[in-house]
This record gives structure tokens, sequence and C-alpha cells, in this order.
């Protein structure tokens, strides 16, 4: 049985802690202070100090708050009394954990356990602690593609924290370097929170540590990389020309792997929204021919690497972008493949964003041909997505296409102005990001 501590609980709020807060202040994840204040587990015993600094108590005060409450125990002896002196503790008995429990409570126990590797290497950096960063990096990768954004802030940045710290202690050059690395790919992830977010100067700030980590670490593919990320947020600023030119840019670093692929693509997107077809075309059969030639396990996992259901949705929005029938089909050829591609693939490595971008490119090539139908189809899928996966460069793809749908072309259809208000509907529900106040 766990019981809440509520002395734990009303200390950190009287002294302005949230939950995430004193996550942030210990470096550990939200989830770990939430089992510390339900009683399903404890702080161990070389974090205590550092929690009793944080909550500004004293260590027999702190003990205190983490004691288990007397009317807890009477009601767990009472539950358990089946055997005389039974130990009562407010730590569950491994044998009660069932399904969903011990998945989250053996993930909670290896979270401590690397926490306590990264504390006890503080000073001194090692091999084993450069392998568990590395875990942890490339975990947070994996999980950023299919969880929300959320859920991964608190951990992303702690750990970015971390590793800023260890780069002050003491450690081999042969170190330095790998812990650059890390930090620029931490620096990287940080840049596409803030970039789903739509907090565009943010992004731009973490990118250029990230490159400043990837010039210093001498690492050719995650300066390849950042240049794709900074290509995306100059693209979302509507600066297509710098946007091109930083895909460019990244070209002469891509030594490997699925990044040659990625810039292409990236300068396909930019090229075409300034209304060069030659060049977007162009970019477009280039970067299928890089795609032919990537070589598997080059690349870190989720958002590090660019799978080919990525590479066919950008594309579509290329293609889409270009504005007239012909490629307006082949848009819609683009974005079905890249659907296809993201449905069929394992839960983990579909991405919600993609998926809703893709739709929304059909939606708006169903548009350009007139075909309603098809767009109320496509844009079902997406407002049936829950809010909170609705990242920035979604609620402006679903504002343009709130726009398109008011030109004197569609404006009087009772049916178009019924979409609208769907989308105004589902715009108006809290989600990671709201886009623009929607034309009425």
């Amino acid at each position: 049985m766990s019981t809440r501590r509520l002395q734990l609980i009303q200390r950190r709020e009287a002294i302005g802690h949230t939950q995430e807060s004193l996550a942030e202040a210990l470096q550990v994840d939200r989830t770990t202070i939430g089992r510390w204040e339900s009683g399903r587990g404890a702080p161990q015993p070389w974090m205590r100090p550092k929690l009793a600094r944080a909550l500004k108590v004293s260590a027999e005060q702190l003990a205190t708050l983490l004691a288990t409450p007397p009317e807890a125990l009477e009601d767990a002896s009472r539950s358990g009394s089946k055997g005389a002196g039974r130990d009562i503790s407010p730590i569950r008995d491994h044998n009660a954990y069932q399904g969903e429990d011990i998945a989250m409570a053996v993930a909670a126990d290896s979270a401590e356990s690397a926490l306590f590797l990264r504390f006890a290497s503080t000073s001194n950096v090692d091999d084993i602690l450069l392998e568990q960063l590395d875990a942890d990096i490339a975990k947070l990768a994996a999980d950023y593609v299919s969880r929300p954004v959320s859920e991964l802030f608190h951990g992303i940045g702690a750990l970015r924290q971390g590793v800023f710290g260890l780069l002050q202690g003491r450690q081999y050059p042969c170190q330095t370097t790998h812990l650059y690395l890390q930090a620029g790919r931490l620096c990287g992830l940080a840049t596409h929170i803030a970039l789903d977010l739509g907090q565009y100067d943010a992004a731009a700030t973490h990118s250029r540590t990230a490159w400043r980590c990837a010039e210093s670490a001498g690492h050719n593919g995650l300066r390849a990389w950042i240049r794709s990320v900074q290509s995306l947020i100059a693209y979302w600023q509507q600066n297509y020309r710098q946007a091109a030119e930083l895909a460019r840019s990244g070209l002469p670093y891509a030594d490997g792997g699925t990044i040659a692929a990625r810039l292409l693509s990236l300068e396909a997107r930019a090229t075409a929204a300034l209304g060069d077809s030659v060049n977007a075309l162009r970019a477009v059969e280039t970067a299928m021919s890089a795609r032919s030639a990537v070589t598997d396990g080059l690349d870190l996992p989720g958002v590090f690497t660019f799978p080919e259901a990525k590479q066919w949705a950008y594309a579509g929005t290329a293609l889409l972008a270009l504005r007239n029938r012909t490629h307006a089909n082949r848009a819609i050829e683009a974005s079905s493949m890249a659907i296809s591609l993201y449905e069929a693939a394992p839960q983990h490595e579909q991405s919600s964003g993609d998926l809703m971008a893709a739709r929304l490119d059909l939606a708006n090539a169903y548009l350009t041909l007139g075909d309603i139908d098809g767009v109320q189809e496509n844009l079902a899928v997406v407002l049936a997505t829950a809010p909170n996966r609705r990242t920035a460069s979604i609620s402006r793809r679903l504002h343009a296409l709130s726009t398109c749908l008011a030109e004197p072309a569609y404006s009087r259809s009772p049916y178009v102005l019924s979409l609208r208000g769907d989308i105004r509907e589902a715009c108006s529900r809290p989600a990671l990001t709201n886009p623009p106040e929607l034309p009425q």
C-alpha cells in the first residue's frame, strides 16, 4: 500500500515549487517527485541532502516529511495482518506489481541508477558514464517521435544541464570531445522542443549552442544535422531563402546516414515556397537518389534519423507549394505514400506530427483539385487527434487551410463553412500551441 506524504507536498508548495520546478532543481524526472509524494518510492540517501537544500529544511526535518503517518501504518497493519510482526514499509511488495505497474517501476529504478551514476561521476568522467549518457540521449531521441513534448521537456533539460556541469569537471581530452557531442545533441533536442512550441528565437539560441558544441566535438554528422534544424527554423519564420541556404550549407558535412536526404528535402521545400520549381524538383529527385545510397545503422534513432516516410511527406509539401494541378496530383501520391509508410511502422516510430502534416497536405491538394470530400476526409483525421499532439507547425497549417477555404470560390458553400467551423472549434481546445485567431 502507498500513502501520500502530505507534509512533503505541503512543504514543496509552501516554498513555491511545483513538481516540475522541483524536479528541474534536482535534475530528476517529474514522475520521480510524484512517486516520492505518493509514497510509492523514497529518495535515495545520496539524494536527500540535495532535496533538503531545495526544500530549505534540515536533514532531520526532511526525515519527518518523508515519514509514513501513524494512521497509514495502522491501515497497512490491518490490511496485512495475516502475519504478526510483519515489516511495514511504504514501498510496495514487488509481488504486488502487475502489468504496467512493474514496467513503470523497473523504468523508474533504472532512471535512479542512471542518475546516481551521473552523481558519482560529477568530478571524474569515465567511459561508463559516457556510455550511460549516450544511452539516455538515444532513448530521449527515440521517444521524441511518439511521445508528447510535455513528457520529455524536463528530462531533456535536466540531462543537458548535467552534461554542461560535467564539462566543467575533470576529464581526459577525448572525454571532453565526447561530452561536447552529447551536449550538442541535447541542445538539438531542446531546439526541436522550442520549434514545436513555435518559440523560434529560443530555438535559434539552442541551435547556436548546439553548433558550437558540434564544432568543439569536430563532429560532421552533428554539424549537418544542426544545419537541417536551423533550416527548419528559418522555414517556419517564412525566411525561405535562408532556409534553402542553410540546408545547402549542411551538405558538405553530410558524411553518411540519412542526413543528405534530409537536407535535400528541406532545400526542396524551401525553394518550392520561393516559387523556384526547377530547383525544387531537382532537389526532390536528388533527395530520392541520396535515399537509395543510405546505409543502415549510421544514425542515432528517433528524431536524429530521417525515415523514408518523412521524406515522402516533405516531397508532398514541396510539390504542393508549386501550385498547379499536375503537381497537386503528385503531392497526393507523395503524401499518401508517407501516410502508408508511417501507419505500417511500429507504434513507437509513428510520428503524429508528420502524419497530421501529410493529412493536411492531402487536404490542400484535394482543395486545389476542387475535391471538397477529400478535404473533409483528411481534415477529420487531423481534428480527431488529441490536441496536445498539435505542434506550432500543425496549427499554422490548419490556419492556412482555413484561410484557403475562405476564398470566394468556396466561401458561400454551407459545407465549407461547416469545415471552417470545425477547424475553429478544434483550435479553441487546449493544445501544445494554438494558431493565430482564425478568420470568421
